[in-house]
């Protein structure tokens, strides 16, 4: 597996890069000390299948930053990991459709196990995140909009951070059939991916 790990800090990197190392011995990690070098390396046909990104780093804007960096590798997953814990900045983050938030004070088996879940097809939301996610839900109980009551499950799988293949099993369906039932959770939405669903979800009380 080939990794990019791109923040400012070195100290920072070779630390990820121990992690890192426990989760896949045999990972290529290759670092960058910000988003342009980040940039050049992908542009240099490296073609990671994870992309680990801090947030704010003095070379770009983190807006422009983030697009590029997926622009640039559409077929990676990228998870940022920041020192941010403001709530609205991880909405706006996750709504690009990145894999995964997760704050620079989590503990190393926390970053492991997020890790995996984004590497399986899942995505991972800070506790921060879930925790408005659970207070919006317990102001909004009898609220559904027009989601069917299997899209609306699937949407709670969704927001725990399962991945297909997790949910299926949760609802004794086939992947496929999960597959067709976030399609139209996501039509129904107005979403074009996962994270913007959940975002757009809350954002309408359903979760």
């Amino acid at each position: 597996m080939k990794i990019l790990i791109a923040d400012d800090h070195a100290l920072f990197r070779d630390g990820l890069k121990l992690t890192l190392e426990q989760l896949d011995e045999n990972a290529q990690i290759i670092q960058a000390d910000g988003y342009t070098q980040a940039l050049q390396i992908l542009k240099d046909k490296a073609h990671p299948e994870l992309i680990i990104v801090d947030l704010e780093m003095p070379d770009k804007d983190w807006n422009e930053g983030l697009d590029d960096l997926m622009q640039e590798a559409p077929k990676a997953h990228v998870v940022v990991m920041s020192a941010s814990e403001d709530a609205k900045i991880i909405r706006q983050v996750m709504e690009k459709g990145i894999s995964g938030y997760i704050t620079k004070r989590s503990d190393p088996k926390i970053i492991t196990a997020a890790l995996k879940l984004v590497l399986e097809g899942g995505t991972y939301l800070p506790p921060i995140l879930l925790e408005n996610i659970a207070n919006a839900k317990s102001t909004s109980e009898n609220k559904n909009g027009n989601l069917t009551a299997r899209q609306s499950e699937v949407l709670q799988y969704i927001s725990q951070g399962l991945s297909n293949k997790q949910i299926a099993y949760e609802m004794g369906v086939s992947e496929a059939t999960v597959k067709l039932h976030i399609n139209a959770m996501l039509k129904a939405l107005n979403a074009s991916n996962r994270t913007q669903a959940l975002v757009n979800a809350q954002k309408m009380g359903l979760i």
